[in-house]
């Protein structure tokens, strides 16, 4: 069952697949139906590959199917942060892999014909103190390097699209979009399904044996054996693969969407490009449902809050940027765990011989699981290895309930600063 969500509401597809009964034969098995493993299903289906899909609860439950539904080029983990890791070459190649994202999954959209996806361009990232020198090298490092273009926003340019005084200035990505995604992945499960791939909902995986050639997942009503599995169960990763378990961590996101109130919308936010805040502690939004409602989320927790109080929460931060919103009723609000790792970029690669793992999409999600899952489906096919480039960031300790904590701390530190910028400014 899906959780009380926006997009559980207005979702298209309303198929209902079936558990795992009995034992079947395949070739890949991947557990989680999630972006990241229903991309790298449709990648290897695209190729021939027979694939199984196992999804504990239903396909979309997790974060793939609750989040933003922002899509732009950049990981979680900052530039600079990659830079000191992997140097400037590898950096650049990297970035380039979440600019494919964005094109793959427009891609997808495209030529599987998506049209409930609601693919809607535009991105204001926008900045709530004095400075600007560093976004105007953004720009240019980003059209140097990659040929992308950004807009530089000033005050005034930003008030003729939102009607408030908190951003100072900005960049629009006109090539960034976003869309409704759980009816984008329910659409590449159809697709899945069409190659020839099988998907089971409400079939977790309880046990397993992944030595010898053969694989085996076990559910409870029955099993899988495949040439090769391939873990991508994200924030609600289980304990079924203990290091798995131990290199992520699930971190409570939150997001509320209005009563439908157009025409108040329509005077305070007149764009139809999504708004994100360039603060560590974010905050994101967009108009939705065809201009009738505006969907806002934001904060962190290291463990879910009541979503109705963290509604509350995020209703004072719209209103602190649009008071004229205070006659906006909030008609749903939910949370969702995305996966972290320490090092906040994705985890993809191998535990062992024919056994994968792709997850910790936390905080960039949409277009890193488009890239991700083709790059291990070529991985896997010997075709590239551009997988290699994940390497450097492999299954860190996470540090249990101490690294939970230090994670909380984390975010009340950056907030603390985000207002001391503000302040100052």
């Amino acid at each position: 069952m899906y959780p009380q969500t926006f997009y559980a509401q207005t979702r298209t597809d309303q198929t209902h697949r079936p558990t795992l009964q009995g034992p079947q034969d395949t070739d890949t098995v991947i557990i989680g139906g999630g972006l990241a493993g229903l991309t790298t299903a449709l990648e290897l289906a695209r190729e021939g590959v027979a694939v199984t899909v196992l999804e504990s609860e239903s396909i979309g439950f997790g974060a793939s199917g609750r989040n933003g539904g922002i899509v732009s080029p950049a990981f979680a983990c900052g530039s600079d942060a990659i830079e000191a890791r992997v140097g400037p070459e590898n950096a650049r190649a990297l970035h380039r892999l979440t600019i494919e994202g964005v094109q793959r999954l427009r891609s997808h959209i495209q030529t599987l014909g998506i049209p409930q996806a609601d693919p809607i361009p535009g991105l204001l990232n926008l900045r709530r103190f004095d400075q600007a020198q560093d976004l105007h090298a953004y720009a240019e490092d980003f059209a140097r390097d990659y040929g992308y273009a950004f807009t530089y926003l000033d005050r005034k340019a930003i008030q003729e699209r939102l009607q408030t005084t908190r951003y100072l200035h900005g960049l629009e990505d006109p090539q960034a979009f976003h869309i409704h995604p759980l009816n984008y992945l329910r659409a590449l499960a159809v697709e899945v399904e069409r190659l020839g791939g099988k998907i089971y909902e409400h079939s977790p995986a309880i046990g397993c044996d992944l030595k010898g050639a053969h694989k085996r997942l076990r559910t409870p009503n029955g099993h899988v054996t495949a040439k090769r599995a391939i873990f991508a169960t994200g924030g609600y990763t289980g304990t079924l693969i203990p290091r798995l378990k131990r290199a992520v961590l699930p971190i409570a996101t939150y997001m509320m969407v209005s009563a439908p109130a157009p025409d108040l919308l329509a005077q305070v936010i007149r764009t139809k490009a999504a708004i994100l805040d360039d603060r560590r502690a974010s905050d994101y939004y967009r108009v939705v449902d065809g201009g009738q409602r505006l969907l806002w989320g934001g904060r962190i927790t290291t463990r879910a809050a009541n979503p109705q109080g963290v509604a509350a929460e995020l209703r004072r931060a719209m209103l602190d940027v649009y008071p004229q919103l205070a006659p906006l009723q909030t008609d749903l609000a939910w949370s969702g765990l995305m996966a972290y790792a320490r090092h906040l970029m994705p985890q993809i690669g191998a535990l062992q011989p024919d056994v994968w793992h792709i997850t910790a999409f936390g905080g960039h999600g949409l277009n890193t699981t488009a890239i991700a899952g083709k790059v291990l489906a070529e991985a896997i096919l010997n075709q590239s290895n551009r997988i290699d480039l994940f390497k450097p960031w492999g299954l860190d300790y996470a540090g249990g309930a101490i690294g939970l904590a230090v994670a909380q701390l984390t975010y009340w530190y950056l907030q603390a600063q985000d207002h001391w910028r503000e302040r100052r400014s």
